[in-house]
């Protein structure tokens, strides 16, 4: 609910400050008065687009401050989380102009954007009249508006998971088929690679272990002679038979010798001993390098066969082995793709019935409603004197979507026999008017959150069809709040709250002020709008007949 708005420099307007209450809030005053400027101001600071030079002539910037009152399930608190923004039960905007065009928002004393001031907008004001191509007169909207009426949300909620769910399925199916394609461009690649690397069968290690062979045997040739005679210095005819002599000499004298060849014999005996592990060791080698020439051409051809197949790959050798598996893998998904492909079909196939049927049945839940909201808005035609008038909501087919597969629009015609069209296409302005009141009736029902606000919605019409406008625009004001600007008495004497707007001229600038009303200061206004500027003793007799109604 809109419960203050502080207006500063705007237009004609210097300082101005409101309060606004629950209910039917009218706005009188003559033509030219300023009715126009509170609603261009109220614009302004919940970001809508609108006149491009608002501050007053002189100021150096003009301000609004809208203050608005939130319920605890209010829409608005989630534009605010999401935003960061501070919330409670109490909204503040404050909007600022310069001179020079420069705009400045804060929502509860933190700077923000126009989009978030717009977003807050649209779920704390709507604004209807005879240009309301927000609301009612755009047909972007009218499906959602259905969908509301009807009490569509549970069945709109499945409608958009099963879309959800297709789209997913799609995808899904595209990108098997891409990379299914992709595959298979390369199919004879995988197989050829796979056989090739398959036959190979390289092993982690494997370059490096034959690397290190080919290298010994290369230097095989060269080393085996001198290998040769020194295992024979070390042998019987050679290093071991010589110090087994000196060995036997020594000990045949070691009697003799008082033991002081004990110790020279004993390590004589460990030399043997290191001896012969060196001869054990040579003679390995020896064995090492004793081997079939045809072995090394073997071995070469293998390290070269695993390092040009490294390079094609353009992979490291000891990395072969895995690399073969990851082509394994992929010639296994190629030649299991087939059944893949055929299993996302069914799966996008499912989808589609699930969606088709969810939103069968959205249709026809919009069809049942839009029979019922054309007889509750011909129900509301009749009493503003539009008996022959037509409403109707048309339901055509439209490309498929996250809100199902129907297109929504309102259509009149003013006569019978007469053609059917828009809104805004067909109906003149006192007709449009009274299609945009009792449409609105009927689809109001208990939503609440919002302050309806009706611009000259009763211009064109009077008598008993004003007074059946005032009736309707009171009825949704219960519970709620409704702004009306209005210039039928029948309408304004309807108003739980009156306000009246004037201009006057002060030092000669022109000034528009407003205000609120006391029940006998609207007696006196009643009777302006029905008598014009001379208000009569009879005037006044109309009016407080009007109130007492």
């Amino acid at each position: 609910m809109l419960r203050a708005l502080d207006i500063r420099d705007m237009l004609i307007i210097d300082r101005l400050e409101l309060s606004f209450q629950p209910g039917l809030n009218a706005l009188t005053g003559e033509t030219g008065a300023g009715k126009s400027i509170l609603l261009d101001s109220l614009g302004f600071v919940l970001g809508w687009r609108g006149r491009a030079e608002l501050v007053r002539q002189g100021a150096s910037q003009g301000e609004v401050i809208a203050e608005f009152e939130l319920s605890a399930d209010h829409p608005a608190h989630h534009i605010l989380a999401e935003a960061g923004l501070p919330a409670g039960d109490e909204l503040i905007l404050r909007r600022v102009n310069t001179a020079d065009g420069r705009k400045t928002a804060w929502v509860n004393d933190r700077r923000c954007s126009g989009e978030i001031l717009r977003a807050l907008s649209e779920t704390l004001v709507e604004l209807h009249g005879q240009h309301d191509d927000r609301g009612l007169l755009n047909p972007r909207g009218h499906r959602a508006m259905l969908d509301d009426y009807a009490g569509a949300g549970a069945q709109l909620a499945a409608v958009r998971s099963a879309w959800s769910e297709m789209s997913r399925a799609r995808r899904a199916l595209a990108e098997t088929e891409t990379a299914l394609a992709a595959m298979r461009a390369e199919e004879e690649f995988l197989r050829h690679a796979v056989s090739e690397l398959d036959k190979l069968d390289p092993q982690s290690g494997e370059d490096a272990e034959l690397d290190g062979r080919r290298r010994m045997m290369q230097g095989a040739e060269r080393i085996r002679d001198d290998v040769a005679r020194a295992f024979g210095l070390l042998g019987g005819e050679g290093a071991e038979g010589t110090m087994a002599e000196a060995i036997r000499w020594l000990e045949g004298v070691s009697d003799n010798a008082g033991g002081q060849l004990e110790e020279p014999i004993a390590a004589l005996g460990r030399a043997m001993i290191e001896l012969g592990e060196a001869q054990d060791g040579v003679h390995s080698c020896l064995q090492a390098l004793d081997f079939n020439p045809t072995e090394l051409e073997a071995i070469e051809e293998r390290l070269f066969a695993i390092r040009a197949l490294a390079r094609k790959h353009d992979v490291a050798p000891d990395d072969l082995g895995a690399f073969a598996e990851t082509l394994r893998d992929r010639l296994s998904r190629l030649d299991a793709g087939d059944d893949d492909l055929a299993n996302h079909r069914e799966m996008v196939e499912a989808a589609q019935i699930s969606y088709d049927t969810a939103a069968a049945k959205l249709g026809n839940i919009r069809r049942k409603a839009a029979g019922q909201l054309d007889a509750a808005v011909m129900a509301e035609l009749a009493p503003l004197k539009m008996e022959r008038a037509i409403f109707q909501t048309e339901i055509t087919p439209s490309e498929p979507g996250p809100e199902g597969n129907d297109a929504v629009a309102f259509s009149v015609a003013t006569n019978p026999g007469a053609p059917s069209g828009p809104l805004n296409k067909i109906a003149s302005g006192g007709e449009l008017s009274r299609f945009l009141l009792a449409l609105k009736v009927c689809l109001t029902g208990a939503n609440t959150n919002r302050t309806m606000i009706f611009d000259e919605i009763d211009r064109g019409v009077g008598g008993a069809t004003a007074d059946a406008v005032g009736r309707r625009l009171a009825s949704l004001a219960l519970g709620g709040q409704v702004l009306v600007v209005t210039h039928s008495p029948q309408v304004a004497a309807r108003a739980a709250h009156h306000w009246r707007v004037q201009k006057q001229v002060s030092n000669g600038q022109t000034l528009s002020t407003v205000s609120h009303l006391t029940e006998l200061d609207r007696v006196d206004e009643i009777a302006r709008m029905v008598a014009g500027d001379t208000i009569t003793e009879e005037a006044r007799a109309a009016a407080r007949a009007l109130l007492q109604v």
